[in-house]
This record gives C-alpha cells, structure tokens and sequence, in this order.
C-alpha cells in the first residue's frame, strides 16, 4: 500500500513540477482579443470595397439580362430588374451600415 501513495505523491509532484513552466508562460487573454479585434478591424475597409464591387459586377450581370428579356419580350422583364435593382441596393447598403455599425 505505501508503495502505491509514493507513485501517486511522485505523479503529483512531478505533474506539477511539468506544470509549472506552461502556468508561468500563460499570459493574459485581453492582449489577444484586442489584437484580434485590430486585425478584423483593418479587414473592414477591404471588405467593403469588396461588396462594393460585387455589388457593380451583380448589376452588370442584371443589367445584361433584363436587356435580353427586354429583348425577347418577356412579360416579367419588370420584376427581373426590380430584384436585379434590389440586390444591389441591398449589398451597397449592407457595406455602408457595417462599416458604420463597426465606427470605422
């Protein structure tokens, strides 16, 4: 039985003995996270820029189709263009708000 307390009293010395030098290393967390929160904050403007030009090339692409159904007389040529229209107001709006959301 005596034996079995000496493993286990070395087990825990020597776990905390290994243990130590990973404690002491261990920093505190609120450094990362704000360096974190600057690295997605200079994603931002890239970002943006981005949806803007998604937005551009979205309404290239509808533009180019309802000129086609324009062309070949189809009755809901209407309704193409307003949701070619709305998508890109909605990706134009949706860079604008997060880019105000995030004060940058």
């Amino acid at each position: 039985m005596k034996t079995y307390i000496n493993r286990a009293l070395l087990l825990c010395v020597l776990l905390v003995v290994l243990g130590f030098p990973y404690a002491a290393l261990a920093q505190d967390g609120v450094a990362g996270i704000n360096e974190a929160n600057q690295q997605v904050r200079s994603y931002f403007d890239a970002g943006t820029d981005l949806m803007y030009a998604v937005g551009a090339i979205l309404g290239l692409i509808g533009a180019v189709k309802v000129y086609q159904k324009w062309n070949a007389g189809d009755p809901d040529t209407g309704k193409v263009a307003a949701a070619w229209f709305g998508s890109c107001v909605f990706l134009v709006v949706v860079a604008t708000v997060i880019q105000s959301f995030f004060g940058i």
